[in-house]
């Protein structure tokens, strides 16, 4: 059972649930450690979308940070969830197309930042994601 603090925002108290620092540690202890990188890649891919977005108002960015971002942590709770071949598809995925689409721009404009940048991840998320679905992929007689 967590224990719950109540916070009065308004007329009414909000259940809040207070988290140990040694929950979240055992929560990350049963992460996969394949899934450590999908996880991180989403939350950069996120967090430079916003940025795109905030410094040049870039609506694409920000449409594709959160898509591909969100795409990529989703690929890593399938992988906690023990669906490692459906996630580390889906990772591969996402990571093809991010290494194709920013790899045009950078051949394009030859500006590393940030389309050379995201080329580079892609293509070692790319890498590692393809090399473990293919270490996960199920028997063809299942």
């Amino acid at each position: 059972v967590t224990p719950v603090q109540r916070v009065c925002v308004s007329s009414r108290p909000i259940p809040i649930p207070l988290i140990s620092s040694s929950s979240v540690i055992s929560i990350m202890s049963n992460t996969p450690g394949s899934a450590h990188l999908n996880f991180t890649m989403g939350g950069l891919v996120l967090v430079g979308g916003a940025m795109g977005y905030f410094r040049k108002g870039s609506m694409m960015s920000l449409v594709a940070g959160v898509t591909f971002g969100g795409l990529l942590i989703g690929s890593g709770v399938l992988i906690t969830q023990g669906e490692h071949f459906k996630g580390h598809g889906l990772a591969a995925g996402c990571t093809g197309l991010m290494t194709v689409a920013m790899g045009q721009r950078f051949l394009t404009t030859g500006k590393f930042m940030p389309a050379g940048m995201v080329a580079s991840l892609g293509a070692v998320g790319l890498a590692y994601n393809v090399k473990k679905a293919i270490e996960w992929m199920p028997d063809k007689s299942d």
